[in-house]
């Protein structure tokens, strides 16, 4: 016992000494925490769910928006969402009912750059008859301008504000005869709204945002007695917590977060159970020998000239197969490969050493010689290409995501580069979409690969730095 807790102290102090081991061992114990703590604050099927729903789940969050630490590295301060609500006193928002009128007041301060993203109000009542609402706007200092009025739908319903083209040909126009000049080009709704009237207004290269108290009322009238109703305003900003969000509005921290267990146990698994089983099976082969051996060399020779990558891609093409499955298809793929060629000669050496010829003579079994003799024998050197290989696998899901070949439903990073690539992230600028899977990706493989490196060093004398 003393001897063992002494090879693997010894051990362990010969892999720190090499300074990329180190940094592989901290990568994989971030990523293994973080790990953990995905598992535990979002449960896997709670994130399946938000990410299936996408925006129905997230209808509060802007769309496309970068990270809200990127305010930290820009000139210009971006704006933040801001939500207010009738139904949390603490939100900003003031609701008064007086018998079959109703009155709501969302005051809000606005001192950011940059104009927001959208603009919405969402409606939640309960009634059998008629609800008339109208919605009124006041900028700083201003005087309140009426954007709509209408009929509510028992139930949910919404006023997308950003969306309404009758307000947004009004509002230009109404800019229009304020500055007495025509616009060069048609102003969003959230632009007009926030605008400051004056000669800016004319050019979306000069306009600004007009800062300080925003108010926006509602008012209206029910013609019944017993009816509810509350409303939620929703000025959506540029930035977005701390991974951004999606053209469905999803928070991509769910996908960065979840991205981390799914490529760990998918790697981990696949190395470990086509490691453990190629070499299994080559020992097999090695030490029974005649119709055994020679019928695990042809099928592995057959595996061999397939295509891999071909072939998957085809089965997750054809069958839409979930991750696990997926999983399932790349080890029965990859377990009868170069590997196992591999392995079977280094056991046909082995097998003619004198102390196996001893476990022979005294009776040995042949189970007993196989994984009591002869696997441990290889297991030192087999341990670097394992650790090396599970980076292989986590690139692999990675790519079979991003050609569209993976779980639709998981929340992958290789997933969240698919969407990107599709929606022209790059090309419209949305970099955080596509560079915050990519860098994790890179960090994970690399953490394996530096320790499987440091590892091949010390188990291979001949890599050993000098």
């Amino acid at each position: 016992m003393a001897t063992e807790k002494s090879g693997a102290k010894s051990f362990l102090k010969s892999l720190l000494t090499y300074r990329s081991a180190l940094a592989g061992v901290i990568i994989i114990l971030f990523m293994v925490s973080l790990s953990l703590y995905t598992v535990i604050a979002i449960p896997y099927p709670e994130a399946v769910r938000l990410w299936r729903l996408g925006e129905k789940s997230f209808m509060d969050n802007p769309r496309v928006a970068a990270p809200s630490w990127v305010n930290l590295f820009t000139s210009k301060k971006l704006p933040e969402t801001i939500i207010l609500d009738t139904r949390s006193s603490a939100s900003g928002a003031s609701k008064a009912i007086v018998s079959n009128t109703f009155r709501f007041e969302f005051t809000f301060s606005y001192d950011y750059d940059e104009f927001p993203s959208e603009l919405n109000m969402f409606f939640f009542s309960k009634f059998n008859k008629t609800l008339h609402v109208a919605v009124y706007w006041q900028k700083p200092g201003g005087e309140p301008l009426k954007l709509k009025d209408f009929t509510l739908k028992a139930g949910e319903d919404a006023y997308y504000i950003s969306a309404d083209a009758v307000l947004i040909e009004r509002l230009n126009k109404y800019l229009s005869e304020k500055v007495g000049a025509g616009l060069n080009q048609t102003l969003k709704a959230e632009e007009a709204l926030f605008a400051v009237e004056d000669q800016s207004v004319l050019s979306r290269d000069t306009m600004q945002p007009a800062k300080g108290k925003y108010k926006v009322v509602v008012e209206g009238t029910a013609f019944e007695e017993g009816y509810s109703v509350d409303a939620k305003l929703v000025v959506y900003g540029k930035v977005h917590g701390i991974a951004g969000t999606d053209y469905h509005r999803r928070d991509l921290s769910i996908a960065l977060l979840w991205g981390a267990p799914i490529a760990l146990s998918f790697g981990v698994v696949a190395a470990v159970a086509v490691t453990c089983l190629q070499m299994v099976i080559a020992a097999v082969g090695a030490w029974y020998g005649g119709r055994a051996d020679s019928l695990i060399q042809r099928a592995t020779e057959f595996t061999m000239i397939l295509p891999f990558l071909p072939v998957l891609m085809m089965i997750s093409a054809f069958y839409k197969i979930n991750i696990w499955v997926l999983l399932l298809v790349v080890i029965a793929l990859s377990v009868l490969g170069y590997g196992t060629k591999t392995y079977r000669a280094m056991f046909l050496q082995i097998r003619e050493f004198p102390y196996v010829e001893a476990a022979k003579a005294y009776g040995a079994s042949n189970k007993r010689i196989i994984f009591r003799y002869l696997v441990p024998k290889v297991l030192p050197t087999i341990i670097p290409s394992l650790v090396l290989s599970v980076a292989d696998f986590v690139f692999l899901e990675a790519a079979l995501a991003i050609l569209g070949l993976g779980d639709p439903d998981a929340p992958t990073w290789g997933k969240m580069i698919n969407d990107a690539y599709g929606a022209g992230a790059l090309y419209l600028g949305y970099y955080h979409w596509i560079l915050e899977p990519a860098l994790l990706l890179v960090v994970t493989t690399l953490g394996f690969a530096l320790l499987g490196f440091a590892l091949d060093k010390i188990f291979n004398p001949r890599l050993r730095e000098v």
